[in-house]
């Protein structure tokens, strides 16, 4: 059974940085797409990046391109996002997923979910 379990989420100032960890465990995830969406209160979720768990290419949502930087550790089966110059339109509760396949940036195309983790950025 897949699971996905994030970390690392907290308060910041405006400006500032956050690592948010995506530890994954269950089977072998090569071949599979890791991607990190967040959802905001009274918003639907949204994707805000991605990475291939072979090869390592990377995609992100025009919002956070430049400011967030998607990684992988295959010794540690973990993704990280780490967010930096976050802004308060940043906030929302940040989870991670994957699909046995490329890229996407719909939820629906996620087969399994972490249960989240909150980041606040305040002004």
């Amino acid at each position: 059974q897949v699971q996905l379990v994030e970390s690392g989420g907290g308060l910041v100032q405006a400006g500032g940085s956050l690592r948010v960890s995506c530890a994954a465990s269950g089977r072998t995830f090569s071949g599979y797409a890791v991607g990190w969406f967040r959802q905001a209160p009274g918003k639907e979720r949204e994707f805000v990046a991605g990475i291939r768990w072979s090869g390592g290419s990377t995609y992100y949502a025009d919002s956070v391109k430049g400011r967030f930087t998607i990684s992988r550790d295959n010794a540690k089966n973990t993704v990280y996002l780490q967010m930096n110059s976050l802004k308060p339109e940043d906030t929302a509760v940040y989870y991670c997923a994957v699909r046995n396949a490329i890229i996407r940036l719909g939820v629906e195309e996620y087969d399994y979910w972490g249960q989240g983790t909150q980041v606040t950025v305040s002004s």
